[in-house]
């Protein structure tokens, strides 16, 4: 009955993709087993490949990540026969397709899938008679839950679509679709045939070949896919659709399914005139305070009616384009100069690499080149089916250009040159307006960029982004800041903090709190150590000036966090299903108010697709909103936003920003390591025998783990290690060892903070002083980090390099 209730509260969650790993835990729990898994068939049917596992790692028992569905293994035995296998340890001694297994006290049990596609669950435990009768029903039922159709609709295969949903096999072309799409194709359910065919006869044949480069995905990578396109009427001009979707992978990691939706967009495409259009244009441009502002209202009005596949809008300083907006952002949508050159955002594109750009700079007209034209690749690849460039001019100087490319051959037409040329020369006076009215708030910012950091690290199992954005009121410096550090064992810093006041004291503080969190994080010390010690620094600098922060530590590999909040305010989290909560994290007072204060630690559970926000108040409060209005209302546009990108949700956050307080945003989103470190410690104790057995110790680890590949060098570097701490070192001394794909580190901390020095050269006479010099010879790479007080000497070695 426990097993019925737990798996019945897991199977209510259909769609959640830790469904499966759930389900399978519950085997470890309620029966013997150490290990469950599930293997399903791959294309063809054939082999039966490893789906999802829970518990210790298959190698410990010789298992494979897959198995011939023709095969002799008890995985292809349930998969075939469609009954049990329950295997005890001298029946697997016996069993001919179970000889990789070690011998010993297990058993084994492979329970068919019910199910059209088949596959089967395979438990393993350490009770050498096998599983017994309350076991193998509980185990039953866990087979049965692993079945369920809720099952099949996570995995995208089966169960009831949305009305507005469709999905389509890539390899056969059927395609299931919901109710209203076929309203929108003019199709009745009866009439439909399930064929992606039938439906790609009804739309325009211009659209076509975008709409088949998607169909037709054999060629293209995994990812998200958008377009628009238009499906004939009986009668009228056709209904403009848009389709958005997303490429699911096969076993041999090709595209086989396209999951997404179809919406009617004709709404939003206006039948409006060109005269119409650069008036509307016109009047945008003329409350457009920043170059920010210009750039979107010149994008917003020129990609609609030119259906154009990019824009981009840049200033013209000195030789290089300074890039405000490109449409769409990705790096990937644009030429590989454009991105060699992407510094944060955006790129600045050098013009001397794109001689035909200049010379249209230099004409100061627009210049419109149709598709096959000879271009340099850094402007062809922008538009393959036709380029329009437009120089911006204001008093006699070009202040920018505008280019316009569309991927498949475009006809220009006269009303279109005439919506561009009119559109070049408004869009020129508005830039240099713009640029007047950003000059003095570009010292303000250019400062406080200096004192951030320059760009954010690449996060294991995680991807982070930062917005800063100065006060348009006054030109004094602010004190808001934030910051991402890199920690041990895949660990992660996020800080965000505020500086009480505007002046040039507050910036000056700012970097040095900014400066010391970073400090004593990568110390090892935990998160309210941290954040206590920049307190009682910044009582020690005797300022009146306090501090606000928040401080949160992130364990990539399993998604825990500890947050401390010092007077700032709460993080923000949007969990995978788009549902937010600002999180009840318990506060301290605020850094350099009381030097004896207590931090407390808050712990917070991050899922994979879970998005962290952390901002200073200037973004939530102003003179007219209150900070608890402010708050939802971030939580509600969060619940709204797309995490996939996260850098047009933080743009699109401060767009709703005031201005009248400096706004520090940080976001991060929690995708879960894709491939999760095995890790093993070992305490060495000060004895004759200490590096015996932790080089015994080392063995033992390497086996369990299956690595055979350079066992003698990692045992070296083991004993060095150890040797160089017990000789040179007092006090406690810690081997470990930590397994990610083919790299082993070996790393053995103690408590001096004394880094071990290499020899510039040794005598023959000398006695020591060539253990360093072997780690070095037999590592990929070594080094040294501080660990709370002492420091962690560290060996990175290749396996089967």
């Amino acid at each position: 009955m426990r097993v019925e209730l737990a798996l019945k509260s897991i199977t209510a969650e259909p769609d959640s993709p830790e469904r499966l790993h759930r389900v399978l835990e519950q085997a470890l729990v309620f029966t013997d087993a150490t290990l469950a898994a599930v293997y399903s068939p791959g294309d063809g049917g054939d082999p039966l490949c490893l789906r999802e596992s829970a518990g210790v790692p298959l190698t410990l028992y010789g298992l494979r990540d897959s198995y011939a569905a023709t095969g002799r293994s008890p995985v292809a035995d349930a998969h075939r026969t469609r009954q049990a296998v329950w295997l005890s340890s001298q029946d697997l001694a016996e069993s001919a397709g179970c000889r990789r297994m070690p011998a010993g006290d297990i058993c084994l049990g492979a329970l068919p899938l019910r199910g059209a596609g088949g596959g089967c669950l395979l438990v393993v435990g350490e009770n050498p008679g096998g599983f017994d009768c309350e076991d193998r029903t509980c185990l039953e039922l866990i087979a049965d839950a692993v079945s369920c159709p809720g099952t099949a609709a996570a995995e995208g295969g089966g169960g009831e679509l949305p009305a507005n949903a469709f999905s389509l096999a890539v390899d056969t072309g059927r395609i299931e679709v919901g109710d209203e799409i076929l309203g929108l194709f003019g199709l009745d359910r009866a009439d439909f045939d399930g064929r992606v065919e039938t439906l790609l006869r009804l739309t325009v044949p211009d659209d076509l070949p975008a709409l088949m480069s998607v169909v037709e995905a054999d060629h293209m990578s995994l990812g998200e896919r958008e377009l628009e396109f238009r499906v004939l009427q009986p009668a009228g001009p056709p209904r403009w659709l848009r389709l958005r979707g997303h490429f699911e992978p096969a076993a041999d990691g090709r595209p086989a399914r396209l999951t997404g939706t179809v919406a009617d967009v004709s709404t939003v495409r206006p039948g409006v005139t060109d005269v119409a259009r650069v008036q509307r244009l016109a009047a945008a441009l003329a409350t457009a305070g920043t170059v920010s502002d210009v750039s979107q209202a010149v994008v917003a009005a020129l990609r609609e009616p030119l259906q154009a596949d990019r824009i981009a809008l840049a200033e013209l300083e000195n030789d290089r384009l300074v890039v405000t907006v490109l449409d769409p952002p990705d790096p990937e949508a644009w030429p590989d100069l454009w991105r060699l050159e992407w510094r944060t955002e955006w790129p600045d594109a050098p013009v001397q690499a794109m001689p035909t750009l200049a010379a249209a700079l230099r004409e100061g007209r627009a210049r419109i080149w149709p598709a096959g034209t000879a271009l340099e690749p850094a402007l062809a690849e922008v538009g393959p089916g036709g380029l329009a460039v437009l120089p911006l001019p204001a008093d006699g100087r070009m202040t920018g250009c505008c280019l316009i490319g569309w991927d498949n051959p475009h006809d220009f037409g006269p009303d279109e040159r005439a919506l561009l040329t009119a559109s070049a020369g408004l869009a020129g006076q508005a830039l240099l307006r713009a640029h007047a009215f950003d000059a003095e708030h570009e010292l303000v910012g250019m400062l406080q960029r200096a004192l951030l950091p320059h760009r954010l690290p690449r996060l294991p199992g995680g991807v982070a982004v930062a917005r800063y954005l100065p006060a348009t009121q006054g030109l004094e410096v602010g004190g808001d800041w934030y910051d991402v550090i890199p920690l041990a064992e895949h660990h992660v810093a996020l800080v965000i903090g505020d500086v009480q006041g505007h002046s040039a004291d507050a910036a000056t503080l700012m970097g040095q709190m900014r400066t010391a969190l970073r400090a004593y994080a990568v110390e090892g010390l935990p998160p309210d150590v941290v954040v206590s010690h920049a307190n009682r620094l910044l009582v020690d600098l005797e300022t009146d000036l306090f501090v606000t922060c928040v401080y949160v530590d992130v364990d990539m590999e399993e998604g825990t966090a500890w947050c401390v909040r010092a007077g700032h305010l709460p993080p923000v989290l949007r969990h995978p299903g788009g549902g937010t909560e600002i999180a009840e994290v318990e506060g301290g007072l605020p850094l350099g108010v009381v030097a004896q204060t207590d931090f407390p630690m808050t712990p917070l559970r991050l899922r994979p697709g879970t998005l962290l926000a952390l901002t200073t108040d200037g973004l939530v409060e102003s003179a007219d909103t209150d900070l608890d209005v402010g708050l939802n209302r971030l939580s509600r546009a969060l619940a709204a936003a797309d995490p996939a990108h996260l850098g047009p949700v933080a743009d699109a956050l401060l767009a709703d920003a005031g201005r009248d307080d400096d706004v520090a945003l940080l976001l991060m989103r929690y995708d879960g390591m894709a491939v999760r470190p095995l890790r093993e410690s070992w305490t060495v104790w000060r004895v004759p025998e200490a590096v015996r057995h932790a080089r015994r110790f080392t063995r033992r680890t390497l086996r369990q783990w299956g690595v055979r590949e350079e066992t003698d060098v990692i045992l070296l570097v083991v004993s060095e290690l150890v040797t160089n701490a017990l000789v040179h070192t007092d006090g406690p001394v810690r081997l470990y060892l930590t397994l990610l794909g083919n790299r082993l580190r070996v790393a053995v901390a103690d408590t001096s903070p004394r880094t071990p020095v290499k020899p510039t050269r040794i005598g023959w006479e000398a006695t020591g002083g060539r253990g360093i010099l072997l780690v070095e010879a037999m590592s990929a790479a070594w080094g040294t980090v501080p660990a709370g007080g002492g420091k962690q000497v560290w060996s990175d070695i290749l396996l089967g390099g």
